[in-house]
């Protein structure tokens, strides 16, 4: 997809996702969850496999690794382009594309297997998200996401930082939405069958206190430079999202200094 396909609401959330080192996240703090939803969604040899809104490939590369034929999408080709390279050095077969997870470019029932790894719970609206991961899997083929929750850490984080940014988009989701059942189950409806929402805890020991925390997030998270940058001139409004970040940690760190990091894991066969 180009860029004048795009529209401002894209192009600016393209913008935040391609600020700081999101790869640094995905292979420093939470690379198991590609790993555990490749192996809960079944990738197997032979199967065809997209991962959408796949940043660098923390799922497209385990699910490469089993033999499947894997093409990943996301919206920001920074992304891309670290995916790419990634997969070409560790020797996986990855189809890369820019793509956005609205208007995925590939033909109905073109895949056995559709994932996502806390990828499309961030695109702005939630309903065309799920049309198209319905779309582009085949009668009987799986959809596999994992998703932060909305009172989980992740979750939490975004509330915190709600109130240094500015308003979302007119109609636009929560992300962390995607982290709830229900309203998971209600975006997809009666069109998947055999479904299944386990909300689970992702130990994350990366960080050794609070200020370690907003350090990383400051330096690598998109959304949280983004805060950052709402307030850049408002040197009180700083302070206060520097301690509101540490507190949130520390009210999350447990006492031998882990974190414990609520998602769900959600699966489900189309019909």
């Amino acid at each position: 997809m180009t860029t004048t396909a795009l529209d401002p609401i894209k192009l600016k959330h393209r913008a935040m996702w391609a600020m700081g080192d999101y790869d640094a996240l995905a292979t420093e703090v939470i690379p198991e969850l590609g790993t555990t939803l490749v192996a809960a969604a079944g990738a197997a040899a032979g199967q065809r496999v997209l991962d959408v809104a796949a940043g660098s490939g923390n799922a497209s590369l385990p699910a490469a690794a089993t033999g499947a034929a894997v093409t990943a999408s996301d919206l920001c080709p920074e992304l891309v382009a670290i995916g790419r390279r990634r997969s070409t050095e560790r020797g996986l077969p990855v189809d890369w594309a820019e793509a956005d997870a609205e208007r995925l470019p590939y033909p109905d029932d073109a895949f056995d297997t559709v994932l996502s790894c806390v990828g499309v719970m961030f695109a702005p609206f939630h309903q065309p998200v799920a049309d198209e991961l319905v779309r582009v899997t085949r009668p009987g083929g799986t959809i596999a996401l994992v998703n932060w929750t909305p009172t989980g850490f992740i979750g939490q984080l975004f509330s915190t930082m709600k109130q240094f940014l500015p308003p979302p988009p007119a109609g636009a989701s929560p992300g962390p939405l995607w982290g709830d059942p229900v309203h998971v189950r209600a975006l997809f409806g009666d069109r998947v069958t055999d479904v299944s929402a386990e909300k689970r805890l992702l130990p994350v020991r990366r960080f050794a206190d609070g200020p370690a925390f907003r350090d990383f997030f400051a330096r690598t998270y998109g959304p949280t430079i983004s805060a950052y940058r709402a307030v850049a001139d408002d040197p009180a409004r700083t302070a206060e999202l520097d301690t509101a970040l540490v507190d949130l940690a520390r009210r999350h760190q447990r006492a031998d200094g882990a974190m414990d990091w609520e998602y769900l894991l959600f699966t489900a066969r189309v019909g």
